[in-house]
C-alpha cells in the first residue's frame, strides 16, 4: 500500500516511522511519503490560506497550493506505478471512522491525506478531486483539534494493522473490539498475563482452567458486561441472530430484553428495568 500526506507539518507525522507502521515500512509493506504543502506555494511568505467568502472568523486554506500538490503526488504515484488512489479528508464533518470503514481503505491501494488547519480546506479542491477518485470525508470523533494531522495518524494505524504480514499474528485482529464476526461488534473484555498475583490482585481462576470453552464463554460474557456499561448503543443495534441462547441469558441479566417496536429503526434491544448489572 502506499500512503501519501501533505500538510503544513510534516514533522508532526513522524511517529509513522515507529511500531507497526514504521516495521512496515521497512519492510516495505508500506509506502509512506510526507510533503510540505508550502512547497507548492509561489509567494515570500509561503502562504497557503486566505480570508473566508462570506466574512466569518477563521482562515481557509487556498487552492492553489492544494491543486498544485495533489496533481504533483497523483502524477509521481503514477510514474512510480501506483495506481487507483482515494483522497481521505479528515474532517470532523465527516463520516464516522470505524473498523468497517478501516477495512474497507486497507483493501485500497493507494491513499492520500490532506490534514486541513484553520477553517479547512476551500470546497473546490475536494469537489475537484472527487472527479478524478474515490473521496472519503472522515471524521475520528464528535470534537474539533487544531488539525487533522492526529486524525491522520490514527487512520493510518487502524488501517495499517489490518494489512496481511503487519500483525506478527494473522488472527491478532480477529477479536478487536468492533471486528465483525464472532464478537458480534462487541468491545472486548478484559485480558491478563502474567504474573498470576499482582499486589494482592489475582486473575479469573477460569482463564487457569485450560478448558477452552470455559474461557471462551466468560470472554463472551465480559465483552457483553463490558460493551453494556460503556457503549450500550453498539447492544441496541446488534442483530439478534448475532447471539446464541447463552448470550440472551446474558443480556437478560444485564438488564436488556428484545425491542419489536425499535427494530424498523434498527434497535433490536432495550434497556429494562429494575434488573442491577
Amino acid at each position: 500500500m502506499r500512503l501519501d500526506v501533505v500538510t503544513i507539518f510534516p514533522e508532526y507525522l513522524d511517529p509513522l516511522n515507529v511500531s507497526l507502521v514504521g516495521k512496515a515500512r521497512a519492510r516495505g509493506q508500506l509506502m509512506v511519503h510526507v510533503h510540505d504543502l508550502r512547497t507548492w506555494t509561489c509567494d515570500r511568505h509561503h502562504t497557503v490560506d486566505d480570508t473566508p467568502y462570506g466574512g466569518g472568523p477563521g482562515m481557509v486554506m487556498k487552492t492553489e497550493p492544494w491543486g498544485d500538490a495533489l496533481d504533483s503526488v497523483l502524477a509521481d504515484g503514477y510514474e512510480t506505478g501506483s495506481h487507483e488512489p482515494a483522497l481521505i479528508v479528515p474532517t470532523p464533518s465527516g463520516r464516522p471512522f470505524t473498523q468497517e470503514l478501516a477495512v474497507e481503505l486497507s483493501e485500497r491501494p493507494w491513499l492520500i491525506f490532506t490534514p486541513a488547519r484553520y477553517e479547512g480546506i476551500d470546497r473546490r479542491v475536494i469537489d475537484e478531486y472527487a472527479t478524478r477518485m474515490p473521496v472519503y470525508e472522515v471524521s475520528i470523533g464528535d470534537y474539533v483539534l487544531a488539525g487533522g494531522e492526529a486524525a491522520v495518524l490514527v487512520i493510518t494505524e487502524a488501517v495499517a494493522r489490518l494489512l496481511p504480514g503487519v500483525l506478527g499474528n494473522a488472527e491478532s485482529h480477529r477479536d478487536d473490539s468492533f471486528a465483525p464476526g464472532a464478537m458480534a461488534n462487541l468491545l472486548e473484555g478484559p485480558v491478563y498475563t502474567k504474573p498470576p498475583e499482582w499486589r494482592g490482585r489475582g486473575i479469573p481462576d477460569v482463564l487457569l482452567s485450560g478448558h477452552h470453552g470455559k474461557i471462551a464463554r466468560w470472554r463472551r460474557d465480559e465483552a457483553l458486561r463490558r460493551t453494556t456499561a460503556n457503549r450500550p448503543d453498539l447492544i441496541e443495534r446488534c442483530d439478534p441472530k448475532a447471539f446464541d441462547k447463552k448470550d440472551r441469558e446474558m443480556l437478560s441479566i444485564l438488564g436488556w430484553e428484545p425491542d419489536p417496536e425499535g427494530e424498523p429503526y434498527g434497535r433490536f434491544w432495550r434497556r429494562t428495568r429494575g434488573v442491577e448489572e
